[in-house]
């Protein structure tokens, strides 16, 4: 095998290794338990925000803290601090994504995507005459 060969093999490799290090975060959902087995690893917990419990924010105070509670896919309820504004809407959302870590018994995080429900039900049918 030639020198040049064997270069751009080696050259090859490292390109790829940069590209799945670059998009390697091949993460699930986990619960709050599950994070909380390994507090401070970033995680991404998915669940229903608790409208009945209460929601702090204060921009006046501090802009960049926002705290309310969040339901997980077990059932667990925990408070969420994220650490931002606190997003427009998020009572309307159907699910919450949050990226983060656990800290205690206080999950923080600092990003957070709504899924919203859908503008189109099944059951609304538009009707011609």
């Amino acid at each position: 095998m030639k020198k040049s060969h064997i270069v751009l093999l080696v050259l090859i490799a490292a390109a790829l290794t940069v590209i799945v290090s670059m998009f390697g975060d091949f993460s699930t959902y986990e619960t709050f338990k599950s994070a909380a087995s390994e507090p401070g690893k970033k995680y991404h917990v998915i669940g229903y925000l608790e409208k009945d419990k209460e929601m702090l924010y204060d921009p006046k105070v501090d802009p960049n803290h926002f705290s309310f509670y969040v339901k997980d896919k077990a059932g667990n309820v925990n408070q969420v601090v994220f650490t931002g504004a606190k997003p427009i809407d998020i009572e309307k959302s159907e699910q919450i994504v949050m990226t983060g870590y656990m800290d205690g018994n206080t999950f923080r995080c600092n990003k957070i995507q709504m899924k919203c429900p859908s503008k189109y039900q099944k059951d609304q049918v538009a009707v011609g005459i």
